[in-house]
């Protein structure tokens, strides 16, 4: 029986995830930093194949703590699933440097530093690293500096580590999703740190967390490298690359009320 480990795993993509992979039979390990929010998710569920324990990603001990918990409860890591993430909608220059600290930390940081812990144990089981990236790291969106910058980082360091773990038989699914309908956006950054207080500018279609986990899902079946499943942000980013200024224009008019 295959374990799988989720972060963010309270709400949205993670959640989704989460009941997908408990419908596939899978052990399942769950942590998120709403603690409340995890323990009713893991009841939810309610069988000795869940386990969730709570805590802040940017956590060197919570990392150590979940991966003992693989071994010890489970015996073993197959899937590796960095999920968790934060956000901000604010413009670079009204930006508070810590919120990008923070959007680093967590976008990007974390789950490096989960990954490479976690190595042992993924060539033990000749398992899979998923990356939950973003469309923002392959094109600029205003007022998400922070954002893309991270999800970019996140991007270049698994496409690396990919050719690198392959000759220990462990696998790397990169996703790069465009908008989705979970909290990651509700719960987004101001300047300040503080909630945002204006709503976001959209590229796209918004798509919900059930259809994105089940892309996934189709996606590692399929034995997949990379993942866009928004056809309309695939070729956004190929307008960036091709016609950077048109680009900037469409874009700056569509986000131009985040502006000011």
């Amino acid at each position: 029986m295959r374990t799988v480990l989720i972060t963010g795993a309270a709400s949205g993509l993670g959640w989704e995830l989460a009941r997908a992979y408990y419908a596939k039979g899978c052990n399942l390990l769950l942590t998120d930093i709403n603690a409340e929010g995890l323990a009713k998710r893991v009841n939810e569920l309610g069988t000795e194949r869940v386990l969730g324990l709570a805590g802040d990603i940017t956590d060197a001990t919570l990392h150590q703590q979940l991966l003992h918990a693989c071994a010890e409860r489970f015996g073993s890591l197959d899937v590796l699933i960095n999920n968790a993430g934060i956000t901000h909608r604010s413009p670079t220059t009204q930006t508070d440097p810590a919120v990008f600290r923070k959007v680093m930390a967590v976008d990007y940081q974390a789950p490096v530093e989960l990954t490479l812990s976690a190595l042992p144990l993924l060539r033990q089981s000749r398992g899979q690293i998923i990356a939950i990236g973003s469309m923002a790291g392959w094109m600029p969106v205003l007022g998400r500096a922070g954002y893309c910058a991270a999800k970019s980082a996140l991007g270049q360091f698994f496409e690396v580590l990919r050719a690198e773990v392959a000759r220990d038989g462990i696998r790397t699914l990169l996703v790069y999703p465009s908008f989705l309908d979970t909290p990651i956006d509700q719960n987004a950054l101001g300047g300040n740190g503080l909630p945002a207080q204006h709503g976001r500018s959209t590229i796209g279609n918004i798509r919900g967390a059930d259809w994105m986990a089940a892309q996934i899902i189709q996606a590692q079946a399929r034995g997949c490298e990379r993942l866009f499943p928004d056809r309309g942000s695939w070729l956004a980013s190929l307008l960036w690359r091709m016609a950077p200024s048109f680009y900037y224009r469409k874009m700056s008019a569509r986000f131009a009320a985040e502006m000011d």
